[in-house]
């Protein structure tokens, strides 16, 4: 257990220097007139979610996937200032896909990171309240969302999203799914992610090989729900 906190926490010091990297190329873009991103801290080790989400899973998603959206995502950005600069419209749209792809991959693993949180922390806890309603209301059960989700994430080809939204239009909950990095919003406008789970074989290959249902099944025990709540009681209309 030592051993293990003592590698989580040089884990973690890797990734605050990679957010030092990132942070500068932020303010030199600031000063050029556009905004940059950088690596979102986590809220717990990268071990905290075993054995459902393994330590080695945690650390190279964060570190090596979501980082490589960031840097490509702000490369992107600043090819995108010096088009537009230039009055170039043909790389203007050519950049398209490029932000499209790598800014959905750090939005979406933005909100990932906030749906899991430690068994001890609370990690798949049922919600209560307004959202337990909800999903009681929507689909009959948690039971029956949760059968729901696994299934559409299961059944959805190649590599994308699987999500619990609020649909601030129709007042009810939903559940999408979305390919490669494509953010929630891209399904509508009114779609509000309370819930998004990677299934994007990085997300789990080093563990559970190729057997994603095995996956879909194992994360709900670190699914935080609490942070879910909260969003819907804010976006609630």
């Amino acid at each position: 257990m030592a051993l293990r906190a003592l590698v989580a926490r040089k884990s973690l010091g890797l990734g605050f220097q990679s957010e030092a990297k990132i942070l500068a190329v932020g303010s030199a873009a600031h000063s050029r007139g556009f905004q940059t991103v950088s690596l979102p801290d986590l809220p717990y080790d990268y071990g905290a979610l075993e054995p459902a989400i393994s330590g080695e899973i945690m650390q190279l998603h964060h570190q090596k996937h979501h980082q490589t959206y960031i840097t490509n995502y702000n490369k992107a950005l600043e090819q995108l200032h010096d088009a537009i600069a230039k009055g170039d419209a043909a790389a203007v749209v050519k950049l398209q896909s490029a932000i499209k792809f790598n800014g959905g991959g750090h939005v979406n693993h933005s909100i990932f990171w906030k749906n899991l949180t430690p068994v001890s922390h609370g990690g798949g806890e049922p919600p209560h309240g307004s959202l337990g309603w909800a999903i009681d209301t929507n689909f009959g059960s948690m039971e029956a969302l949760v059968h729901k989700i696994n299934a559409e994430g299961a059944a959805l080809q190649g590599s994308g999203w699987v999500w619990l939204a609020l649909d601030k239009e129709s007042k009810k909950l939903v559940v999408e799914t979305t390919a490669n990095q494509d953010p929630l919003v891209t399904k509508g406008p009114t779609l509000v992610p309370l819930l998004g789970i990677d299934v994007w074989e990085h997300a789990y290959y080093l563990q559970y090989k190729n057997v994603r249902p095995d996956y879909l099944k194992n994360i709900w025990k670190v699914i935080n729900w609490k942070n879910a709540s909260e969003v819907f009681e804010k976006e609630s209309p």
